[in-house]
């Protein structure tokens, strides 16, 4: 059974920071690309970040510079730091596992349950 499970999530005041874990099983970690999404009410779910099995990184403009994700292979586990936190910040918060074995084949994809991160004074 695959399960993502995430935790960190909370509430902030403006300028505070968070830092967002997600623990991946059932799945062989390493080949997998991890990435954080966020949903706001109102608005479309987002990518805020992503780090591929090579570790190589990627952010949404907004958050960039403030954000870092990690992953550590040997806890099958991705974080998000999240410094410099705004209220436009607000959302729940996803953990994704993303794997495509071949173009033209359906990916294998697992989300987490998702974390509320809420940033107010």
């Amino acid at each position: 059974q695959v399960q993502l499970v995430e935790s960190g999530g909370g509430m902030v005041q403006p300028g505070g920071s968070l830092r967002l874990s997600c623990a991946a099983s059932g799945i062989f970690f390493r080949f997998y690309a991890m990435g954080w999404y966020r949903q706001a009410p109102g608005k479309q779910r987002e990518l805020v970040a992503v780090i591929t099995s090579s570790s190589r990184t990627n952010y949404t403009d907004s958050v960039k510079g403030r954000f870092t994700i990690s992953r550590d292979n040997a806890k099958n586990s991705v974080f998000l730091q999240m410094d410099s936190l705004k209220p436009e910040d607000t959302a729940v918060y996803y953990c994704n596992a993303y794997r495509q074995v071949r173009l033209g084949d359906p990916p294998y994809v697992y989300w987490g349950q998702g974390t509320q991160v809420t940033v107010s004074s």
